[in-house]
């Protein structure tokens, strides 16, 4: 896993520093950021480290750094498919904070993890998904190129036990290459 730079922001590996764990917890416990993403607010530095150690670091997830100041404003990342077996797939998944909303991170971001997947992982497919609730997440994924494949009803539950809807969209190798053109 490498170190990606765009415009504005460098995308980084977590490690278990005392700068990764308090920038991912200054942002991940705003009550306004996880619930979004069906994550419960972090209640402690001490569960930020156990989401690095155990969730981050053994898989493709990369802090979001502001490429001037380094401050971490997010994190995202590239799981399993769990919709696609035996498909070169992989699954989108992101958080931003609050303060970093509306200035175009996240697609930032995004575009630059897409490019990491079908270039360096070899994708047939990415996928993403999002509750009907999230607009904004849904206005990244359409800038990103992604197709609404349909909604699957109680798919995802949350981490206060509730089944919620997902808005699937996915994107195919040949048009992530159409539009890389």
């Amino acid at each position: 896993m490498k170190e990606i730079k765009t415009e504005r922001l460098i995308l980084t590996p977590w490690i278990l520093s005392e700068d990764d764990i308090m920038g991912l917890y200054r942002y991940a416990s705003d009550p306004q950021v996880g619930p979004n993403a069906g994550w419960k607010p972090h209640e402690s530095p001490a569960e930020s480290a156990e989401i690095i150690k155990n969730i981050f670091m053994p898989h493709l997830v990369w802090a979001i750094r502001e490429r001037e100041s380094r401050k971490i404003i997010g994190s995202i990342g590239l799981e399993d498919d769990r919709r696609r077996e035996n498909v070169n797939s992989r699954e989108l998944g992101y958080s931003l904070a609050k303060d970093a909303w509306g200035k175009g991170y996240m697609t930032e971001a995004a575009k630059a993890v897409i490019d990491y997947g079908f270039r360096e992982l070899g994708l047939t497919v990415m996928a993403i998904c999002t509750g009907p609730e999230n607009k904004r997440s849904q206005r990244v994924i359409e800038k990103c190129g992604f197709k609404f494949e349909g909604r699957q009803r109680r798919g995802y539950r949350i981490y206060d036990g509730t089944a919620r809807d997902n808005m699937v969209y996915s994107m195919l190798r040949e048009e992530w290459e159409e539009g890389n053109r």
